[in-house]
C-alpha cells in the first residue's frame, strides 16, 4: 500500500498543495517552521483522525478559513482509491471514498495505514500513562479498523457514567438527598463489556509486541536490551483471559471501588486508568532510561508496530518526521538500513545530510509554503 498523490487545501499553513509521491523513499527537506511536518501530518490524519500534535483539529485548519480539506490517492492491492476527509472544527467532519459522500469518516480508517516516528514520541518513554494508552488503542484500531467503534463506545459510556457520579458527589456535598443510582448497575455492565473487548485487544497486540521490540531495540542499540513491558489494570486481571473473563474482572473492580467512586465523582477502574509500564533491563525505562535510550526505545515501539503491521498484510507507510538529527551517527545509520526497503517512507529534514545516503529517493524542496520536487 501505498499514496501516490496528496492535496490539501487550507490545511496548517498550506491553502493549496499538490505533491505526488513514488513508492519508496521521499524526503521533505527545508528549514524548520516551513511546512514539512504539515505534509506528513495530514498523511497520518488520514490514518488515525487525529493529529501526533495536536488533540484537536481547529490548529489544523488555516488561519482565516472555515474548513481544512485532506485529499489523497491510494494503491491497495493494485486497486487505487480517493479519500478524502473534511476537518470542520465546531462540526462534523466530512468523508468521502471514491468520490461518494455516503460514508463516515470512520470508514476511511484502514485505507491508510501509517506508523509514525517524531520527536513527540519520547512522551511514549518519559510522558504520562495516557501516551502510552494512546499508542496502544492506535495501533489496535490499525490491526482493526472496528475497534474505532468499540473505542467511541466505551468514551460514551464512560462519559455518561461520570456524570451520574459526579452528579451524585455534588449532591452529597451539598447535604441533598441522595440521589437514585439504581441506573448505575447498568452503566457498570456497558462500561466493563465494551471495556473487555478494549482490554482484550491489548493484550493481544502487547502479546505480540514484546518480542518484536526487544528485537528492533538490539538492532538500534547492540547489547543495550532487553526490552519489555507488562500491562497493569484492575486487580484479578491476566494475560491469558478472554473477554468473557475481562468482562467479569471488571464488573468486580467496579464494584469494590463503587463507594470512593460515589465519594470523588468519577469513574475510577477501566481502560482508561490503566498503564504500560516499559522496562529497560530490570528496570522502568521511565526515570531511569537515558536520553538515548529513551529515543532508542521509542523508535523501537514504533519500529515493532511497523513489523507486526506488515506481518499482517497491507504494509504501512513509514513516516519519520524530524528524526535523524536527535540521533548519533550509529544509530542513525542503523535505523536507515532497517527502513530502507519499506515500500514507502517519507522523511522530514531540516537539511540534505540529515537524511543518511541509504535513503536515497524523491526529494522535495520545502520553503515558504512551497513543496517543489529538487
Amino acid at each position: 500500500m501505498h499514496v501516490t498523490h496528496l492535496s490539501l487545501a487550507d490545511f496548517r499553513s498550506y491553502a493549496r498543495a499538490e505533491v505526488p509521491l513514488d513508492p519508496g523513499v521521499t524526503a521533505f527537506v527545508g528549514p524548520n517552521g516551513q511546512g514539512k511536518t504539515n505534509l506528513v501530518e495530514a498523511v497520518g490524519y488520514l490514518a488515525t483522525l487525529g493529529s501526533h500534535r495536536v488533540s484537536s483539529d481547529a490548529p489544523l485548519v488555516r488561519m482565516g478559513a472555515d474548513r481544512a480539506v485532506i485529499r489523497a490517492a491510494v494503491v491497495q492491492d493494485e486497486r487505487q482509491q480517493l479519500i478524502e476527509l473534511e476537518l470542520n472544527p465546531g462540526r462534523a467532519n466530512r468523508a468521502r471514498i471514491n468520490r461518494s459522500s455516503q460514508v463516515r469518516p470512520r470508514d476511511v480508517l484502514g485505507i491508510v495505514r501509517t506508523v509514525l516516528f517524531a520527536p513527540e514520541d519520547l512522551a511514549l518513554v518519559k510522558g504520562d500513562p495516557g501516551e502510552r494508552r494512546r499508542f496502544l488503542d492506535e495501533l489496535i484500531t490499525a490491526r482493526s479498523p472496528r475497534m474505532a467503534g468499540v473505542r467511541a463506545d466505551y468514551d460514551r459510556v464512560l462519559k455518561q457514567r461520570n456524570t451520574l457520579l459526579k452528579s451524585a458527589a455534588m449532591a452529597r456535598r451539598h447535604g441533598g438527598r441522595s440521589m437514585d443510582l439504581s441506573t448505575l448497575d447498568v452503566w457498570d455492565q456497558h462500561l466493563a463489556r465494551a471495556g473487555a473487548e478494549l482490554l482484550a485487544r491489548r493484550l493481544d497486540l502487547i502479546s505480540a509486541l514484546r518480542p518484536l521490540a526487544d528485537a528492533a531495540y538490539e538492532q538500534l542499540a547492540p547489547g543495550g536490551g532487553p526490552v519489555s513491558f507488562d500491562y497493569r489494570g484492575p486487580e484479578g486481571l491476566t494475560d491469558s483471559q478472554g473477554r468473557d473473563e475481562l468482562y467479569e474482572v471488571l464488573l468486580a473492580a467496579l464494584g469494590e471501588v463503587r463507594k470512593q467512586e460515589i465519594e470523588r465523582g468519577v469513574t475510577l477502574v477501566g481502560p482508561h486508568r490503566d498503564e504500560l509500564v516499559l522496562r529497560l533491563g530490570r528496570l522502568p525505562a521511565k526515570g531511569y532510561a537515558s536520553h538515548g535510550e529513551s529515543w532508542s526505545y521509542a523508535l523501537a515501539l514504533r519500529l515493532a508496530s511497523y513489523e507486526l503491521l506488515r506481518s499482517e498484510g497491507n504494509e504501512p507507510v513509514l513516516v519519520l518526521d524530524d528524526v535523524f538529527a536527535e540521533l548519533d551517527a550509529r544509530r542513525r545509520e542503523r535505523l536507515a538500513q532497517m527502513v530502507a526497503p519499506g515500500e514507502q517512507v517519507l522523511v522530514t529534514a531540516a537539511v540534505d545530510d540529515d537524511v543518511p545516503g541509504v535513503l536515497a529517493g524523491v526529494r522535495y524542496a520545502v520553503s515558504e509554503g512551497r513543496v517543489e520536487r529538487a
